[in-house]
């Protein structure tokens, strides 16, 4: 029987440490690809393509290339934390998740629904428009006007331009 050479796994230790230090730890490098993970994941039941352990190990790897695409799969987690919960690891994988969509806003490479519903949070501090409809219907049914939002420090956690490497 012959042996079939695998591929060379490779690292990219620098694109791998710029997430580590994303995170603020390394709980990453506890990973062990158990796929406790992947569960009880709302996302990858209702979307095929989703796998948060897999997202793991390309994090382990430092593959940002393929997590920071523009169409990264990263955008179909629902942020639900259950993988926070579930983790033996204390890995936190929503938490890398989280890093990694970080990341792609300060590179560009953000869904431009994503930095739209941003800059609506930014500016108004809420996720979606209030239309005249909806101050209208409100006055029907005898309810205040909603409040204005106070933005102030949404404005500085979600600026429109990321920190230069300059500035930091």
């Amino acid at each position: 029987m012959e042996h079939q050479a695998r591929p060379a796994i490779t690292v990219d230790a620098a694109r791998r440490r710029r997430l580590l230090d994303a995170l603020g730890g390394n709980h990453l490098r506890y990973c062990y690809q158990c796929g406790a993970c992947v569960g009880d994941c709302p996302s990858a039941r209702f979307h095929p393509g989703f796998n948060p352990r897999e997202i793991m190990l390309l994090a382990l790897l430092g593959a940002l290339d393929r997590l920071l695409a523009p169409d990264s799969i990263i955008w179909r987690c629902s942020n639900c934390y259950t993988c926070y919960e579930r983790c033996p690891q204390d890995v936190r994988p929503v938490e890398v998740i989280l890093a990694l969509k970080s990341l792609a806003r300060e590179d560009g490479t953000a869904p431009a629904a994503v930095l739209e519903v941003a800059e609506l949070i930014r500016t108004t501090g809420r996720s979606a428009p209030v239309l005249s409809s909806l101050a209208a219907r409100r006055e029907q049914l005898g309810l205040p006007p909603l409040p204005p939002v106070d933005t102030d420090e949404l404005r500085q956690l979600l600026a429109p331009e990321p920190p230069r490497e300059e500035d930091r």
